[in-house]
């Protein structure tokens, strides 16, 4: 049925609006979020990310607004600043680079994305604390893109441990390419949505290295429409500054088929 969101497409993009390279205005964000809410798309899209420090600017107009809120000062800040936010927002999560010993003081218990580097030593570190590993697939230097080698090493390393992995930066678009302004070689959510799948279902990291590395559009694709079906089991998604660009790339892809224009849940 057009306009319906697949399982495997749910709450895989959240709205990073205010983050770079977008930095939208949190008042420009906020009206534009809740228009995701109310698209056709909108299962699509999950929270909208907020930095701690600008919870104190967060107006978030009327009805339910659902963000995560992004540790970006001192951890033990965070719970005053949430209890002053308005009665009708609603954290869904908390994402952090803070040390891991910092994340359980003060937020053992709750749902938090612990970003931290690539490999077995770290994620052997985050497993005890019921944290979800988040893992940084782009910036502003070749650096901080990891190979596909890397990469799967940590989709596979998840799955060994029985973790779901959350990813941020650099997968604007669904299949793996070079940005042609920067020469930066970016991974595709697309290419990581079956990489996942390929590991929750026994493949081995030479695998699911091949299916990151592929920048084969037209395959990708048809070997991506009989699984969007299953819901994702290893990924939880990823963070964007751009909502328009993956979904246009899901459409274009055929992955999607775009529906009437709907009232959707106001969060």
């Amino acid at each position: 049925m057009a306009g319906v969101i697949p399982a495997m497409l749910r709450g895989l993009i959240d709205d990073a609006a205010v983050f770079p390279p977008g930095n939208a205005p949190l008042e420009a964000a906020v009206p534009a979020h809740r228009g995701y809410r109310q698209s056709w798309f909108a299962p699509l899209v999950g929270p909208l990310l907020v930095p701690q420090s600008r919870l104190g600017e967060l107006d978030p107009g009327r009805g339910e607004l659902r963000i995560g809120v992004v540790v970006d000062g001192e951890p033990e800040a965070v719970a005053p600043a949430v209890a002053a936010l308005a009665p009708q927002v609603m954290v869904t999560h908390y994402e952090s680079r803070h040390a891991l010993d910092h994340l359980v003081k003060h937020f053992s218990g709750k749902a938090v994305y612990a970003e931290i580097p690539f490999g077995e030593d770290a994620l052997d570190a985050v497993r005890p604390t019921g944290f979800t590993p988040k893992f940084r697939t782009g910036g502003v230097a070749a650096e901080f893109f990891p190979s596909p080698a890397v990469l799967a090493a940590a989709i596979h390393g998840c799955r060994r441990r029985g973790m779901q992995f959350k990813l941020t930066a650099g997968l604007h678009h669904a299949v793996r390419h070079r940005d042609p302004a920067t020469g930066f070689v970016h991974h595709g959510f697309l290419n990581v949505l079956l990489a996942a799948d390929a590991a929750a279902n026994g493949a081995d990291v030479d695998a699911i290295a091949e299916t990151l590395a592929s920048e084969d559009a037209e395959d990708l694709a048809s070997r991506a429409k009989p699984l969007l079906g299953r819901p994702r089991a290893l990924w939880t998604g990823f963070g964007s500054c751009s909502i328009d660009e993956p979904l246009g790339d899901l459409l274009h892809l055929g992955l999607l088929q775009r529906g009437a224009e709907r009232g959707g849940d106001d969060a």
